[in-house]
């Protein structure tokens, strides 16, 4: 099937982001003054160490948490001007989530918590789409299996496929590996590579696993707060190496 192309060079991007936490003496900048742009049809990881801000970034342009200062956008919409209708609408028509926990309905069939975000929308799937979809994360045979008939992995699946069911225009990951034995975290970011390469989407995931983040177009480094550095295309290596220079 054909696959459209992304509508915006930019999927998302922050404009001189700050986020406080608290006021006065006991105040933590979680962000400080972060501009960044998550290109279109790529594969973004943010690594950093724990507390420099990575998750929080990730919140902040996904819509999830608000900035104190500066702009988000996801694509030629800024989240400052919605409402929390109009929150609730981009982060349901235009976002895709992938958390570390796979956030299933254990009593609904895999299809049916594939098709969840836009059954409660009130859309349907398109038909094509859905197949395809399916048939790309091979889940075709277990459809009709609930979560607790599923593999980790296989459930993992099932959430990758609830996010790109409605074509969003930006997938934000969340540790999605986290929770997955190697094997299964292995297939699960070959398939977001492949998700990027031949369904053009769009992914920004937060991970403290090098592996991980050497399947990403690139890598985006924070610390306290700050985006220090980025590498293109990087080996698994490179990435640990970068790790160790900013924990020595």
């Amino acid at each position: 099937m054909t696959v459209p192309a992304p509508p915006f060079a930019v999927a998302a991007r922050a404009v001189s982001v700050s986020k406080i936490y608290g006021s006065g003496p006991t105040a933590v900048r979680a962000l400080d003054d972060v501009s960044v742009e998550f290109p279109a049809g790529r594969f973004t990881a943010i690594m950093g160490p724990s507390g420099s801000g990575k998750s929080t970034l990730m919140h902040c342009v996904a819509g999830l948490d608000t900035v104190t200062t500066g702009e988000v956008w996801i694509g030629d919409t800024a989240l400052a001007g919605l409402d929390d209708k109009g929150l609730t609408a981009i982060r349901r028509d235009r976002v895709g989530f992938i958390f570390q926990n796979f956030n299933l309905i254990p009593t609904l069939t895999a299809a049916e918590n594939i098709r969840l975000p836009l059954a409660i929308s009130g859309r349907k799937a398109d038909p094509e789409w859905f197949a395809y979809v399916v048939r790309t994360v091979g889940l075709a045979d277990r459809l009709t299996h609930v979560p607790a008939e599923l593999s980790g992995g296989q459930q993992q699946r099932v959430a990758v496929a609830r996010a790109l069911v409605s074509r969003p225009e930006v997938i934000f990951g969340d540790e999605p590996t986290g929770n997955l034995d190697s094997r299964s975290g292995t297939e699960l970011l070959e398939f977001l590579r492949r998700s990027v390469d031949e369904l053009q989407q769009s992914i920004v995931m937060v991970t403290h696993d090098a592996r991980a983040a050497s399947y990403a177009d690139s890598v985006m480094f924070l610390a306290d707060g700050k985006i220090v550095d980025e590498l293109v295309r990087p080996s698994a290596d490179d990435v640990l190496d970068k790790m160790k220079t900013m924990t020595a």
